[in-house]
């Protein structure tokens, strides 16, 4: 299924129809959610990757083996595309673990009455719309990005494909306090500290495990996440890495002073009934202290998902 040039429009959003169909979409809408599911939502780059492996080590014990062997997006498979439906039926796993990029208010009839686990992941939107860009570079299912200030344009104006960020973020945020089985997690909260996280009773060695294979290092170096088992023809990689640099303040290498200003201006407007805080970059101390930890400066606690070993 090629469709590399082909955009589905659904519910007035864009998606690649490399690998989503209306059928497609149309299923998540109408997915039977188990109360073991896991469910990680996230707009595009926002550490959706980084959750996955995270979720997955947890669910394994830190035992790295399904993490080495098996691909992210058959272990953790994405709603709204087509193949969904047949890697579940093949690979049935309990706890399933499932990954979206769709807005709350499309799942919210599916989700009503299920207890199934869901893990929001939002990050700095500055970040997201830099590493954005890259990726749009590299994948053949996107059309030319153009410049970074047209990609801008497209973002801040909510005609990115997936929709806006502005209403992926408020809309799945504000459910945390109806949502008892949802949990909001940031980026930066990822690169510093899972917190309050996974309720699961690992020992040590475990929890050890899970800090190393979850690490950016290793996960770049994981042909199981790293995308470059796909095909050139979907994925140009001469032109950059999918794991490109996992860190803060990454958009100051793209941003002018006069783009920033703008965002700000718009993200001040969009997000003024939004209670959020995004870290916009790392403090120093803390930049030291991620130095002199390899990148890895976080720690797996205990408080959202009850797996079920």
């Amino acid at each position: 299924m090629a469709r590399l040039d082909v955009t589905e429009t659904f519910h007035g959003i864009t998606f690649p129809g490399h690998l989503h169909t209306q059928d497609s979409l149309q299923s998540a809408l109408r997915f039977p959610f188990q109360d073991t599911d896991i469910l990680i939502v996230s707009y595009p780059k926002s550490g959706t990757t980084w959750m996955q492996e995270i979720v997955t080590l947890i669910c394994n014990r830190g035992d790295p083996h399904v993490c080495q062997t098996v691909p992210n997006w058959t272990r953790a498979p994405w709603l709204e595309q087509h193949y969904c439906a047949m890697v579940l039926e093949k690979y049935p796993l309990n706890p399933r673990v499932i990954t979206t990029h769709l807005p709350q208010h499309l799942l919210e009839p599916a989700l009503q009455g299920s207890k199934a686990k869901v893990i929001y992941v939002s990050r700095n939107p500055k970040d997201v719309v830099v590493s954005y860009y890259h990726f749009c570079k590299m994948a053949k299912f996107f059309p030319d990005p153009g410049s970074f200030q047209d990609f801008l344009n497209q973002f801040l104006d909510g005609r990115s494909y997936y929709g806006s960020w502005f209403d992926h973020v408020k809309g799945w945020t504000r459910q945390t306090e109806t949502m008892s089985n949802l949990l909001h997690i940031t980026y930066e909260e990822m690169s510093l500290k899972i917190s309050a996280f996974l309720q699961r009773p690992l020992v040590e060695e475990e929890l050890n495990s899970c800090l190393k294979h979850s690490s950016f290092s290793s996960m770049k170096n994981n042909t199981m996440v790293n995308c470059t088992l796909i095909s050139p023809e979907i994925m140009d990689h001469s032109k950059g890495c999918f794991m490109r640099k996992g860190e803060l303040g990454n958009w100051k290498s793209l941003f002018t002073d006069e783009q920033n200003q703008h965002f700000e201006s718009v993200f001040s407007s969009r997000m003024q009934d939004c209670s959020l805080k995004f870290v916009w970059d790392v403090p120093e101390r803390v930049s030291t202290a991620l130095e002199a930890s390899g990148g890895v400066l976080y720690t797996i606690a205990s408080d959202a998902l009850h797996c079920t070993w």
